[in-house]
């Protein structure tokens, strides 16, 4: 049996062993064979005649031992190979151990000196001491190349960990973006990293810092992304939209000139597709919140293109948009199942029903109606018109934005509630002129506009900001798509072909105006 089959032996043995509890407790799951190698196979064979790998997270040592493979069978054989492999779990590090001992029988075989440092550290600690500095901290490590699959797990706000990370600069809420960091930092210049973690960094509020820190000094090269998120980790049953991608060190100042994004059907299929673009079409110069927009084939690439001729933003519209300020697990002693004398109607997500908004639900397992009260004034929002977005949708669900529009009319009630899970637009706190929310919530609801949020969107949250940077049509024309828009609901081809039809022609011009909106809110 050869090098990588004996290590994806050890690992399904060592997966069917973990514990569920202990393996969701470490936040990860053992990279499978297929991902490991097509991993490998995306290094930029470092020049140098010794390479020096990290594997942080290491597990049974799956990642070393693909790119030791790749290393071994490459045109240019390195004269010596060091890994550095960081495993906290006990049972991994035996196994862990035993891999190493079979990449040094291989490397040997092929005349290459071969050296393993296994380390049972916790590696968020140990190298986040490294990038801090100071007299009593570690000499720090270089590495040509970084390989990683690094644990998914939120991080504590009160745990070590964080107040790590803090130190070494780095404000973050997952593991796996701490990973990413540290090992940024332990590159050489030139050096490469090579990851396969959860799509959520891209976006969001969330991982904000972590971007702008991760960017600034790491250039994306390869992205990689697979059709469907069940392949990567199917035998653990993990459902994730998955990324792979290989960055280089590189200075704050450096041109990064392109990125090489491809896509497969699942690990090890022969269907991959490719495209390279520019990389001011993957990270936006003018993006604050650096988002990273993974365009994947020539119709996703129409879809952008189409996009970027909207150049209007919610600031220059007279829009905003907010998360509901109801959070029920807050407010409980507030809460009914249905509405008294003294009651105003309370929406959920679960509310919004194909377009519109349906209230009350009857036996409804959340509430329908939240007190009045000088305990609640603050959180409730005057009846009116206003265009409603989950901020969560189901991992399978066939869209990603789902929008209602809710009319004045709808609720006799001179106050409304809206739940936390519930992003709202709105006009400065009041409701939204009525074609003006029919013509958002139309286009909101396109095909157009939920194709191209998936390019930067990789996970089933919605948030405030991510409405926020999309691209808007003009106010105008809005207006134009809701006078059209009539009252019945409309049918996903019914909105598909009025906004094609409303806003198929050549946009108008934004005002300078709304052009220095437009960079203030980007």
């Amino acid at each position: 049996m050869g090098l990588l089959a004996t290590v994806e032996a050890a690992r399904v043995r060592a997966t069917s062993a973990l514990d569920p509890g202990a393996r969701a407790e470490l936040g990860q799951f053992l990279t499978p064979a297929a991902v490991a190698s097509f991993m490998a196979s995306m290094s930029d064979r470092p020049k140098g005649s010794t390479v020096r790998v990290l594997d942080a997270g290491a597990g049974v040592g799956s990642l070393s031992a693909a790119l030791v493979d790749v290393l071994l069978g490459s045109r240019r054989v390195p004269s010596g190979i060091e890994v550095t492999a960081y495993e906290v779990d006990p049972p991994l590090l035996r196994r862990l151990r035993h891999t190493m001992a079979l990449c040094e029988g291989e490397a040997t075989r092929s005349g290459v000196r071969f050296k393993a440092s296994v380390l049972g550290e916790d590696f968020i600690l140990s190298a986040s001491e490294m990038v801090e500095g100071g007299l009593l901290a570690p000499p720090k490590r270089f590495f040509d190349v970084a390989i990683l699959n690094p644990p998914y797990k939120k991080i504590r706000t009160d745990s070590p960990e964080r107040r790590r990370l803090q130190a070494a600069g780095l404000e973050t809420t997952n593991l796996y973006t701490a990973f990413l960091y540290l090992a940024a930092h332990l590159l050489v210049p030139g050096g490469e990293l090579i990851a396969i973690t959860p799509r959520s960094f891209c976006n969001g509020p969330y991982f904000r810092n972590f971007r702008r820190a991760f960017l600034s000094m790491m250039a994306v090269e390869r992205i990689h992304v697979f059709d469907r998120r069940d392949k990567a980790f199917g035998d653990d049953g993990v459902l994730q939209e998955n990324v792979i991608f290989r960055a280089r060190r590189v200075a704050p100042d450096a041109h990064r000139a392109s990125v090489h994004i491809t896509t497969s059907h699942a690990p090890g299929a022969t269907d991959i597709r490719e495209r390279v673009v520019p990389y001011s079409e993957v990270v936006h110069p003018e993006d604050a919140d650096s988002f990273i927009h993974i365009v994947a084939d020539e119709a996703n690439a129409a879809v952008a293109e189409r996009m970027r001729g909207f150049n209007a933003t919610l600031s220059s519209l007279g829009v905003s948009v907010s998360t509901g300020p109801v959070v029920d697990f807050r407010a409980r002693e507030h809460l009914r199942k249905e509405a008294g004398a003294a009651d105003v109607p309370l929406l959920y997500q679960s509310h919004m029903v194909a377009g519109r908004v349906a209230w009350p639900k009857p036996d409804f397992k959340k509430f329908n109606a939240i007190v009045r009260s000088g305990d609640t004034e603050r959180s409730l929002v005057p009846n009116g018109n206003y265009v409603l977005v989950r901020r969560f949708s189901a991992k399978e669900e066939r869209r990603r934005v789902v929008a209602a529009i809710l009319l004045s009319s709808d609720l006799p009630y001179e106050k409304i509630g809206l739940e936390n899970h519930v992003n709202y637009f709105h006009a400065a706190g009041q409701g939204l002129p009525l074609d003006l929310a029919r013509g958002l919530v139309t286009y909101l609801n396109s095909t157009l506009v939920d194709a191209f949020f998936r390019q930067f969107n990789g996970h089933t949250q919605v948030n405030a900001t991510d409405l926020r940077v999309l691209p808007y049509p003009s106010r105008e024309r809005l207006v134009r798509l809701g006078t059209q828009a009539t009252e019945r609901v409309l049918d996903q081809d019914e909105i598909d072909a009025l906004v094609e039809t409303v806003l198929a022609a050549a946009p108008a011009k934004v005002a300078p105006k709304a052009r220095k909106a437009r960079k203030r809110a980007s």
